[in-house]
């Protein structure tokens, strides 16, 4: 089995209000295999949030490096590494931030049209687009419709595309959240705390959903959580403590 990710001694550090050098990382390495759901675990702080900012190129680590599917991080440039979050992962929060406005099916029609609309702007590609060209290439050619309807479906909500997101459950709006990260086939799934808003049941019901998605998807499941209950259906757990893995 391959690697989705590998970091190598990253190391994180804030200055506080008082000058103090925090070091939210110290010295972290890990490798993430493909197919699989790897769980940031810590009982508290906001270690696991940086790292995942940190591996999914939302943030630069002030030492050590990042291998993503073969691509290291830090020697690729600011624009390189937006085009790469764009076309090769999606993400996923605690605050769900469904548009308001727009129904279950709309939200993540949105978000594939969107998808569509920046690769086929994009026609004159760089050496960095030429790695995913074939990934832009099958969003684009693909039928809006069978794809938002096939996902809506495959989340169990198909018979409530059409609602708005305030008329559906807090565990629904998130599995229309999946599916909107989902929808443009990215190669890895970043999910900060994706339980933590959920009761039990909803939790694990996203839990039980991630996991057909690896299957019938072909991604990674990279997630955080304070919840020791989900660290026994994580492939590969990471336990933070201080900054560094235990």
């Amino acid at each position: 089995m391959e690697n989705a990710i590998i970091a190598q001694n990253i190391k994180k550090y804030f200055k506080a209000g008082d000058g103090t050098l925090v070091h939210a990382i110290d010295g972290v390495s890990m490798e993430m295999k493909t197919g699989t759901v790897a769980i940031l675990q810590e009982r508290s702080g906001s270690g696991k949030t940086t790292l995942l900012n940190i591996l999914s190129a939302l943030d630069m680590p002030t030492e050590g490096s990042v291998q993503f599917l073969d691509k290291n991080l830090e020697q690729m440039t600011e624009k390189d590494r937006e085009m790469l979050r764009r076309y090769e992962m999606g993400f996923v929060f605690q605050s769900i931030a469904l548009i308001p406005t727009m129904t279950a099916y709309e939200n993540v029609e949105f978000a594939l049209r969107l998808a569509k609309n920046k690769r086929q702007i994009r026609k004159n590609l760089t050496d960095m687009d030429n790695d995913i060209g074939d990934a832009k290439n099958d969003v684009i050619n693909e039928n809006t419709h069978d794809r938002v309807s096939e996902l809506l479906e495959r989340v169990g909500l198909s018979k409530r595309m059409d609602h708005m997101p305030d008329q559906l459950s807090g565990g629904e709006q998130q599995r229309v959240a999946i599916a909107r990260a989902v929808v443009h086939r990215p190669k890895v799934v970043f999910a900060d705390e994706p339980t933590g808003a959920l009761d039990t049941a909803a939790g694990f019901e996203v839990m039980r959903l991630f996991r057909e998605l690896i299957d019938d998807e072909d991604i990674t499941i990279v997630m955080t959580t304070h919840d020791p209950n989900l660290m026994e259906l994580g492939d590969e757990v990471f336990e933070l403590s201080d900054g560094i893995v235990i």
